[in-house]
Protein backbone atom coordinates (compact mmCIF):
# COMPACT_ATOMS: atom_id res chain seq x y z
CA UNK A 1 0.00 0.00 0.00
CA UNK A 2 1.42 3.51 -0.86
CA UNK A 3 2.11 6.04 1.65
CA UNK A 4 -0.14 8.03 -0.30
CA UNK A 5 -3.19 6.02 -0.27
CA UNK A 6 -2.42 5.42 3.46
CA UNK A 7 -2.87 9.09 4.29
CA UNK A 8 -6.09 9.91 2.64
CA UNK A 9 -7.49 6.53 4.29
CA UNK A 10 -5.80 8.17 7.33
CA UNK A 11 -7.96 11.40 6.44
CA UNK A 12 -11.35 9.36 5.51
CA UNK A 13 -10.95 7.83 8.69
CA UNK A 14 -10.31 10.62 11.23
CA UNK A 15 -6.81 8.88 12.08
CA UNK A 16 -4.11 11.08 12.11
CA UNK A 17 -1.29 10.10 9.96
CA UNK A 18 2.37 10.54 11.00
CA UNK A 19 4.17 9.05 8.37
CA UNK A 20 4.63 5.51 6.30
CA UNK A 21 2.67 2.79 8.19
CA UNK A 22 4.35 -0.36 9.39
CA UNK A 23 2.38 -3.03 7.30
CA UNK A 24 -0.83 -4.87 8.09
CA UNK A 25 -2.36 -1.31 7.13
CA UNK A 26 -0.60 0.41 10.47
CA UNK A 27 -2.88 -2.22 12.67
CA UNK A 28 -6.37 -1.23 11.58
CA UNK A 29 -7.05 -4.45 9.61
CA UNK A 30 -6.46 -6.44 12.77
CA UNK A 31 -8.30 -4.44 15.20
CA UNK A 32 -10.92 -4.72 12.23
CA UNK A 33 -11.00 -8.43 11.51
CA UNK A 34 -11.35 -9.25 15.75
CA UNK A 35 -14.32 -6.71 15.71
CA UNK A 36 -16.08 -6.95 12.85
CA UNK A 37 -16.54 -10.87 12.90
CA UNK A 38 -19.85 -11.77 13.21
CA UNK A 39 -19.57 -13.34 16.48
CA UNK A 40 -17.83 -10.29 17.83
CA UNK A 41 -20.45 -8.23 16.62
CA UNK A 42 -23.09 -10.53 18.45
CA UNK A 43 -21.61 -10.48 21.56
CA UNK A 44 -20.29 -6.83 22.20
CA UNK A 45 -24.55 -6.08 21.11
CA UNK A 46 -26.01 -8.49 23.97
CA UNK A 47 -22.94 -7.07 26.46
CA UNK A 48 -23.90 -3.74 25.53
CA UNK A 49 -27.69 -4.43 27.09
CA UNK A 50 -25.59 -5.45 30.66
CA UNK A 51 -23.42 -8.28 32.08
CA UNK A 52 -24.43 -11.55 31.00
CA UNK A 53 -23.27 -14.99 32.31
CA UNK A 54 -22.05 -17.47 29.64
CA UNK A 55 -25.60 -19.50 29.57
CA UNK A 56 -27.02 -15.86 28.92
CA UNK A 57 -24.73 -14.99 26.15
CA UNK A 58 -25.05 -18.50 24.42
CA UNK A 59 -28.48 -18.15 24.54
CA UNK A 60 -29.38 -14.93 23.58
CA UNK A 61 -26.98 -15.19 20.08
CA UNK A 62 -28.30 -18.13 18.28
CA UNK A 63 -26.17 -20.26 16.73
CA UNK A 64 -23.54 -19.74 18.54
CA UNK A 65 -22.00 -22.90 20.18
CA UNK A 66 -19.89 -22.99 22.99
CA UNK A 67 -16.78 -23.72 21.72
CA UNK A 68 -17.43 -20.21 19.63
CA UNK A 69 -18.51 -18.31 22.66
CA UNK A 70 -15.20 -19.39 24.59
CA UNK A 71 -13.37 -18.56 21.83
CA UNK A 72 -14.46 -15.16 21.18
CA UNK A 73 -14.74 -14.15 24.50
CA UNK A 74 -11.70 -15.14 25.27
CA UNK A 75 -10.38 -12.96 21.90
CA UNK A 76 -12.26 -10.00 22.85
CA UNK A 77 -11.13 -10.48 26.87
CA UNK A 78 -7.40 -10.13 25.36
CA UNK A 79 -8.04 -7.32 23.43
CA UNK A 80 -9.69 -5.43 26.42
CA UNK A 81 -13.01 -5.19 25.39
CA UNK A 82 -14.56 -7.89 27.39
CA UNK A 83 -13.72 -8.35 31.01
CA UNK A 84 -13.96 -11.56 32.65
CA UNK A 85 -15.06 -12.14 36.00
CA UNK A 86 -14.73 -15.41 37.34
CA UNK A 87 -16.59 -16.53 40.88
CA UNK A 88 -15.35 -19.17 43.71
CA UNK A 89 -18.92 -21.39 43.64
CA UNK A 90 -19.93 -24.80 43.26
CA UNK A 91 -20.49 -24.59 40.32
CA UNK A 92 -18.15 -21.75 39.23
CA UNK A 93 -20.63 -18.70 37.83
CA UNK A 94 -18.66 -16.61 35.63
CA UNK A 95 -19.91 -12.80 34.63
CA UNK A 96 -18.67 -11.11 31.15
CA UNK A 97 -19.29 -7.12 30.91
CA UNK A 98 -17.88 -4.43 28.04
CA UNK A 99 -15.25 -3.01 29.72
CA UNK A 100 -14.94 1.24 29.24
CA UNK A 101 -13.04 0.51 25.52
CA UNK A 102 -15.85 -2.07 24.82
CA UNK A 103 -18.16 0.64 25.91
CA UNK A 104 -16.80 2.94 23.36
CA UNK A 105 -16.73 0.38 20.96
CA UNK A 106 -20.49 -0.61 21.70
CA UNK A 107 -22.29 2.47 19.75
CA UNK A 108 -20.52 1.89 16.26
CA UNK A 109 -21.22 -1.98 16.51
CA UNK A 110 -25.16 -1.33 17.54
CA UNK A 111 -25.37 1.43 14.37
CA UNK A 112 -23.78 -1.27 12.30
CA UNK A 113 -26.23 -4.00 13.60
CA UNK A 114 -28.93 -1.35 13.07
CA UNK A 115 -27.64 -0.77 9.55
CA UNK A 116 -27.48 -4.27 8.78
CA UNK A 117 -31.46 -4.87 10.02
CA UNK A 118 -32.65 -1.92 8.57
CA UNK A 119 -31.18 -2.91 4.61
CA UNK A 120 -30.87 -6.81 4.86
CA UNK A 121 -34.23 -6.69 2.87
CA UNK A 122 -32.33 -4.44 0.08
CA UNK A 123 -29.12 -5.93 0.09
CA UNK A 124 -30.74 -9.84 -0.39
CA UNK A 125 -32.97 -8.19 -3.81
CA UNK A 126 -29.60 -6.98 -4.67
CA UNK A 127 -27.87 -9.94 -4.67
CA UNK A 128 -30.94 -11.63 -6.37
CA UNK A 129 -31.00 -9.56 -9.01
CA UNK A 130 -27.02 -9.59 -9.27
CA UNK A 131 -26.56 -13.51 -9.62
CA UNK A 132 -29.59 -13.52 -12.48
CA UNK A 133 -28.29 -10.68 -14.19
CA UNK A 134 -24.23 -12.85 -14.00
CA UNK A 135 -25.47 -16.15 -13.84
CA UNK A 136 -23.77 -17.14 -17.25
CA UNK A 137 -20.38 -15.32 -16.03
CA UNK A 138 -19.94 -18.34 -13.66
CA UNK A 139 -18.49 -20.67 -16.73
Amino acid sequence: MSVGHNAVTAQVSGIAAVGPCDGDDCGIRDVLDRIGDKWSVLVIAELAKGVHRFRELQRAIPGISQRMLTLTTRRLCRDGLVERTAYATIPPQVDYRLTATGQSLAGAVLGLADWAREHKDVIAASRQQWDAEHSDDRG
